[in-house]
C-alpha cells in the first residue's frame, strides 16, 4: 500500500519540509557514501542510536559479531539518528512519506513549531523503541519515527482527505482513493501487528515497529496543542 498523493492543497511553500529532504539527501551522501562500505557502517555507528548503550544497559564485548562494539554515545545520537538511513530503498521510503504528508502539517504548523514538531515525534520515536528492547546493541536509524509523527498529526487534522494508493499485488497494481484515516490507521495497524510478532519471537533487529508507533501515537496527541488557533483552517474533507 503506497500513498502517491493526497487532495489537499497548501497554502505556502513548505520550506522546511523541502529542508529535511535536503538535509536527510546530504547526510546519505557526505556521511554516509551513498551506501557504500565503509563509509555506511561508520555512519550508523557513529550517528544512529543504540538503546543498549544510551542507557547503559548492554554489556559491549570486543567481536567481529557485534555491529558496533565499544560503541560510545551520547543523547544527541538520538537526534542525528533521524538523518541516517540503511540503504537506498530505506532513504527514498522514507521521502516519499514525507514529500506526501508534512507540506500540509507545516503549512498548519508554520516553520518553527514545525520543526519543534518533527524533531519531537523522531525523540518519542527513539524512546518507544529503546523502552521495547532497552538492551539492544542494534543501532537505530531512520526518519520514519519522526515521520511518524507528521501521520499521526495528518490523521487527527486531516481525516477525510482522499488519499491515493497503489496496491502492489506481484505484477498487478491496484489503484485506490481511500480516506486519510483508513490509509493511515491500517500502516499503523501493520506496525502494531509486526511488531508485536517481533517480541514474541524475540527478533527486534530490523525495522522498528516500535519508533513508527511511538513516533504516530505523539504526532496524533501533540499536533492539537501545537497547532493552536491557526490563522487559517486546515482543508477537513
Amino acid at each position: 500500500m503506497i500513498p502517491y498523493k493526497d487532495e489537499n492543497p497548501t497554502h505556502h511553500i513548505p520550506y522546511i519540509t523541502y529542508g529535511i529532504i535536503v538535509v536527510n539527501l546530504l547526510a546519505w551522501v557526505v556521511l554516509q557514501g551513498m551506501g557504500n562500505q565503509p563509509a555506511l557502517s561508520q555512519s550508523v555507528c557513529s550517528y544512529g542510536a543504540i538503546p543498549g548503550a544510551l542507557l547503559g544497559s548492554a554489556h559491549f564485548v570486543e567481536s567481529s559479531a557485534l555491529i558496533c562494539p565499544q560503541q560510545q554515545q551520547s543523547w544527541l545520537n538520538a537526534i542525528t539518528s533521524m538523518f541516517m538511513h540503511g540503504g537506498w530503498m530505506h532513504l527514498i521510503g522514507n521521502m516519499w512519506f514525507l514529500w506526501i504528508f508534512a507540506d500540509n502539517i507545516e503549512d498548519a504548523l508554520r516553520p518553527l513549531k514545525f520543526i519543534i514538531f518533527y524533531l519531537l515525534g523522531g525523540l518519542a520515536a527513539v524512546a518507544a523503541q529503546m523502552a521495547s528492547d532497552p538492551q539492544s546493541i542494534v543501532p537505530m536509524v531512520g526518519a520514519s519515527g519522526a515521520i511518524g509523527g507528521i501521520m499521526g498529526a495528518y490523521a487527527r487534522l486531516f481525516p477525510r482527505v482522499q488519499v491515493h494508493i497503489a496496491i502492489v499485488l506481484g505484477f498487478f497494481i491496484m489503484r485506490r482513493t481511500i480516506p486519510a484515516l483508513w490509509m493511515l490507521g491500517l500502516w499503523l495497524g501493520m506496525q502494531a501487528v509486526s511488531g508485536y510478532i517481533a517480541i514474541q519471537s524475540g527478533q527486534q533487529g530490523g525495522v522498528a515497529f516500535w519508533a513508527h508507533i511511538g513516533g504516530f501515537v505523539t504526532g496524533f496527541v501533540l499536533i492539537k496543542l501545537f497547532q493552536g488557533s491557526p490563522t487559517s483552517s486546515p482543508r477537513n474533507i
